[in-house]
């Protein structure tokens, strides 16, 4: 390997080890020993200290010998004359320099330094409360600092399915606004999530976006840790929360993380501008996650491969890389090094006139920014898909009925009906519904529209942008056509879309649609476990969480809460060798606890002989695993006689006395933990939910949030149990964190579960 990469690398571990001794020491002094660390919003404690070391730093006092040991893997610089043909030494600096800036990032959460003010900047879909509680009214934002278990379980269904291919750890500032926007369209055309941090001389990319209007946070898959370079150990942090929560990996496992990381989750850094001493031991540090580095200056190379899948450090002078303008050079830079780390990426052509991937789909158009809304508060918009005869329609036809938007004053709304007709030889009745709710996802990839809702309450905007560079409703047909062909092709083989502005056309066809919707329900409503001869494995989540296999039935949908029994039925005809296959449940050993001689038989064959058996309705024998993915986790509270229900989205304190993220690291990874186990949100409602130990009248604890957003649904649930007024029996966290407030709460409010049978 280059003895200058050798030598900078080790000059910068050295350098970032003694600062953040220095630091410790001082935070030490003025705060005390036993003042507490932490990063916000996250469980895991310092992700990358723990996977590094298995220690479960909570206080400054055990920093000191995380950074005893990080001063143990350093090595002297090497000398000019010296040649080193081994990453090993360079490796060991890179993994200090790691340890040293977690802790100096740990040490400035403390001061109240972090996250980071950046003047002017705002993020859009980030859940981070900022030091002094958000905007300091002046325009003024703070960068994201640590991604919040939250979204990385949000983000957790779309890393397993391959629609988002991995990330890219951008650290510097590009060589130009122009650049650095192209670059990190490019990105996003691609799914990658982008993370940010690092400047040249003051300058970083975070700025560049700044000033060229581009929306940063998680809605867009554009997170900016810093401007600094140290913020780059949130990326890391990631990736190493990645291993724990999806693998089922524990602290300590260094060798596995790597392993891990290096066949799951496809990163790499992108090194722009000047590199630095600092950014070296960086890279060095990412070279430990099996990610390559790639540079658009001139650096020495190392391209055997080994540590990482490929090539280890690529220099790609931006100068040299053909292309006539900046925009192009970003394309080819991002692709050279989409192949450096073997991303596989899935690219739908969409022929319409704005940029269009999975990256844009959180993308909010505001009022201020929209030039037309269909839906919404002062108009009405629909979608409808249904299976047609294969000689009654013709593929690829969009037909626009009625007017379109131009008469309508900038910023106004219109009626329009989305009507898409499909007819494929393997097509079914059963899978309109799955199909139609496709299109919110396939509509709002496309950079500019934003896309609410579904069925009867959609609710569609276009950006004055969008409409700009010529993006009209008939483009909606095209969106619909490229992708129903792309990604369901195997059963779909004719698309047409007509799209309704016509009053008259419009009221009627809202008619027939809203008639096909109540047919659905009937015939969906009466689908029992028992109605059907099989159900459906879902194992996309083993590319993260290797043991983990859902079962879903007609009554337990998966626990993400984005597959149920038809979604999967609907993949298997797609994709017959895919992750969603056919389950006969053969014999029936226990029926009260769903147990079938099928399921016990394939999870066993495809948990990689970890799990023996499973309860399809009890939470307390055998229940499924999980990989972290989860929309909610349920857990016993054995005072209570009962379960609580906590949701990804509540961060507060539970009467078991851990948040959420706390519990998920227990409750995923494909383990099998009786008394505990993840579930999606409208397993709620199921009869069959945990059946077996007294269904839903088990339930002590909810989180408000769930009790508020699924209401009405809760409500028939309750009424169907016979106790219309549980819902208010059962507390949340605005009334008990712990088991006595719980308790008492429940004593006044007469809940059920205190006079059930125990559940144990």
């Amino acid at each position: 390997m280059s003895r200058y990469i050798a030598q900078a690398a080790i000059r910068g571990a050295n350098m970032i080890v003694n600062e953040a001794d220095a630091m410790l020491k001082a935070a030490i002094k003025e705060f005390g020993p036993d003042t507490p660390v932490a990063f916000t919003n996250t469980a895991y404690y310092l992700p990358v200290t723990l996977g590094f070391t298995g220690r479960e730093v909570k206080t400054l006092g055990e920093l000191e010998p995380v950074l005893d040991y990080a001063r143990g893997l350093l090595h002297p610089v090497p000398g000019d004359s010296v040649w080193l043909p081994y990453l090993g030494e360079t490796l060991d600096c890179g993994s200090a320099t790691l340890l040293a800036t977690e802790a100096i990032e740990a040490i400035r959460f403390v001061r109240g330094q972090q996250p980071e003010r950046i003047p002017g900047l705002q993020l859009t879909g980030t859940s981070f409360t900022s030091p002094d509680g958000g905007d300091d009214g002046e325009g003024g934002g703070y960068a994201n600092g640590p991604i919040d278990d939250i979204q990385l379980r949000a983000w957790g269904i779309q890393l397993v399915d391959g629609r988002m291919p991995g990330f890219a750890a951008i650290v510097g500032a590009a060589r130009s606004n122009e650049a650095a926007v192209s670059i990190v369209r490019e990105l996003q055309k691609r799914n990658i999530l982008v993370f940010l941090s690092g400047n040249v001389n003051g300058r970083s990319i975070i700025h560049q976006l700044q000033e060229e209007g581009v929306e940063m946070g998680y809605d867009t898959y554009i997170v900016p840790f810093g401007t600094d370079t140290i913020s780059a150990i949130y990326a890391l942090g990631f990736a190493t929360r990645s291993a724990l929560t999806f693998g089922g990996m524990s602290g300590g496992q260094t060798r596995d993380i790597l392993l891990y990381n290096k066949y799951r989750v496809f990163a790499f850094v992108l090194a722009l501008g000047e590199v630095d001493d600092l950014k070296y031991a960086a890279a060095a540090g990412a070279l430990n996650y099996g990610f390559p580095t790639i540079a658009d200056t001139v650096i020495p190379q190392i391209l055997p491969t080994g540590i990482t899948q490929y090539e280890h450090v690529i220099s790609m002078p931006f100068d040299d890389i053909e292309g006539e303008n900046d925009t192009e050079k970003a394309r080819r830079l991002v692709q050279r090094a989409v192949e450096v780390r073997g991303v596989k990426i899935k690219v739908t052509d969409v022929p319409i006139p704005v940029p269009y991937g999975s990256a844009f789909e959180g993308e909010r158009v505001r009022r201020a920014d929209m030039r037309v809304e269909f839906g919404g508060r002062d108009a009405r918009a629909f979608e409808y898909l249904r299976m047609a005869d294969f000689d009654a329609i013709e593929d690829g036809k969009i037909t626009v009925v009625g007017p379109s938007f131009d008469d309508v004053p900038m910023g106004g709304a219109m009626n329009l009906g989305i009507v898409v007709d499909v007819a494929g030889r393997k097509m079914q009745e059963d899978f309109e519904p799955v199909l139609e709710r496709q299109l919110h996802y396939f509509v709002n990839g496309a950079s500019g529209i934003q896309h609410i809702g579904q069925r009867d309450i959609t609710w569609l905007r276009f950006s004055k942008g969008a409409v700009d560079k010529g993006f009209q409703l008939k483009h909606l047909g095209d969106i619909l056509y490229a992708r129903f062909h792309a990604d369901f092709g195997s059963i779909v083989d004719k698309v047409q879309v007509t799209l309704y502005t016509d009053p008259e056309q419009f009221e009627k066809w809202l008619g027939l649609a809203r008639d096909a919707y109540q047919a659905r329900n009937i015939r969906l409503a009466g689908m029992t476990d028992e109605s059907v001869d099989e159900f459906y494995s879902c194992t996309l989540c083993q590319s993260f969480a290797p043991n983990h296999v859902c079962v879903v039935s007609p009554e337990r949908l998966g626990l993400c809460g984005a597959y149920n029994w038809l979604d999967c039925k609907a993949s298997h005809q797609i994709n017959p060798t895919g992750p969603n296959q056919p389950i006969v449940k053969g014999i029936c050993i226990d029926p009260a606890f769903g147990v079938w001689q099928g399921t016990n038989q394939f999870v066993y064959q495809n948990s990689h002989q970890s799990v023996e058996r499973v309860s399809m309705y009890s939470i307390m024998q055998d229940p499924m695993t999980a990989c972290g993915c989860f929309e909610c986790i349920a857990i016993v509270v054995p005072e209570a006689n009962g379960i609580m229900v906590v949701s990804r989205e509540d961060p507060s304190m539970t009467p078991a006395g851990m948040t959420f993220s706390t519990l998920a690291g227990v409750a995923g990874g494909g383990l099998q933990t009786p008394g505990m186990m993840g579930v999606g949100k409208y397993y709620l409602l199921s009869r069959k939910f945990i059946s077996a130990d007294g269904g839903f009248k088990r339930i002590v604890w909810m989180s408000s949030n769930l009790k508020e957003s699924m209401a009405a649904e809760l409500q028939a649930v309750c009424e169907r149990e016979g106790d219309p007024d549980l819902l208010d029996k059962i507390a949340d966290e605005r009334v008990a964190t712990t088991v006595d407030e719980l308790l008492v709460y429940l004593e006044e409010h007469g809940h059920p579960a205190l006079t059930m049978d125990p559940i144990f």
